[in-house]
C-alpha cells in the first residue's frame, strides 16, 4: 500500500521486489460527482488505505489468497498510513498488518498551516481547510470563509495541487473572518480529532525518515513524533537525508522498500 507524492519511484521499487502494489487517490479523488478531496483528513485516509488493502485481496486475480500487509506513504501519505495504523485493530483486524513506513510526516495541521502560512506553500492550507471540511461535512465548518472566501474554495478545490499553488499564494486569513480560522470553536473541535494521538500507542514496527532540509514539513516535527513513539515503546526505525521535501521522496524509495522487507521477513 503507497500513498504520497506523485512520483513512480516508489512503486517501481516495491513491484521490483515482487510485492503487490496497491495505491490509494484518497476519497472522492477519481470518482465524479461525489465533492472534493479529504486532504488533511488523516481518520478518512486511513480508513481509504485499509479499505483498499481489503479490497486488493478479494481481487479475482489472488484467487483468495491472503498474505502479510504494509502500508507506506510519504507527506499527506505518511499521516495516512499511521492513522491506518492506529485504527487498523478495530477497524480491519483481519489485515496481517507487518509494519509502517511514513516520511515526512503532517503530525499537526493547525501547526503545518502556521508555519507555511503566508509562503510559497501557503495553499496548502486553504487546501487542508476545504479537505477537513469535506471529511467533516455534517459540521458547518466552511462558515469561516468570507463571501470572497465561499468563492475561491468552490474553485479551489476543483484545481490540481500545481495550479491551486500558482493560484492561490495569499494567506489563509485572506478568505476567511478571522486570521486564524483554525481557532474557531468548531474548527478547534475537528483538530482534536485529527491529532497525532495514539501513534504512540502503535504496536507494530514504524519506519520513519525525513530530509533535514524540508521546507513545507519542518524536520523538528519529525522528531517530535520520534520521540513520543519511542516513549509509547513503538518498535521505531528512523532515517534522515540532506536533502528537501521532493528530494528525499525521491532518494528513499530503496531504503524505504529494504526497511518494509524487514518488517515482512
Amino acid at each position: 500500500m503507497i500513498a504520497g507524492e506523485e512520483t513512480l519511484d516508489p512503486i517501481i521499487a516495491a513491484l521490483d521486489r515482487g510485492w503487490a502494489v496497491a495505491v490509494p487517490d484518497g476519497e472522492n479523488l477519481g470518482i465524479t460527482g461525489l465533492g472534493s478531496h479529504t486532504f488533511l483528513a488523516g481518520r478518512a485516509a486511513g480508513h481509504v488505505a485499509l479499505d483498499l488493502a481489503r479490497a486488493a485481496q478479494n481481487l479475482p486475480e489472488f484467487a483468495g489468497v491472503t498474505g502479510p500487509v504494509v502500508l507506506w506513504g510519504y507527506a499527506d501519505g505518511g499521516r495516512a498510513a499511521l492513522w491506518a495504523a492506529t485504527l487498523h485493530g478495530d477497524y480491519a483486524p483481519e489485515l496481517d498488518l507487518r509494519g509502517v513506513a511514513a516520511g515526512a510526516v503532517v503530525t499537526d495541521p493547525a501547526a503545518l498551516v502556521e508555519i507555511i502560512d503566508s509562503g510559497p506553500w501557503s495553499a496548502l492550507g486553504l487546501a487542508g481547510l476545504l479537505g477537513l471540511s469535506r471529511a467533516y461535512h455534517h459540521l458547518p465548518l466552511r462558515h469561516v470563509f468570507t463571501a470572497d472566501g465561499h468563492r475561491a474554495a468552490q474553485r479551489a478545490e476543483t484545481l490540481s495541487a500545481q495550479i491551486l499553488l500558482a493560484q492561490y499564494q495569499q494567506p489563509l486569513g485572506h478568505w476567511c473572518e478571522r486570521s486564524d480560522p483554525w481557532n474557531d470553536p468548531i474548527w478547534r473541535y475537528v483538530l482534536a480529532r485529527e491529532n497525532t494521538t495514539g501513534f504512540d500507542e502503535l504496536r507494530i514496527p514504524v519506519h520513519l525518515y525525513h530530509g533535514r532540509r524540508d521546507s513545507i514539513i519542518p524536520y523538528e516535527l519529525a522528531h517530535r513524533l520520534a520521540a513520543d513513539l519511542r516513549a509509547g515503546r513503538t518498535l521505531l526505525t528512523w532515517q534522515e537525508y540532506d536533502g528537501d521535501h521532493l528530494d528525499t521522496a525521491e532518494r528513499s524509495a530503496l531504503d524505504v522498500v529494504n526497511q518494509l522487507n524487514t518488517f515482512l521477513t
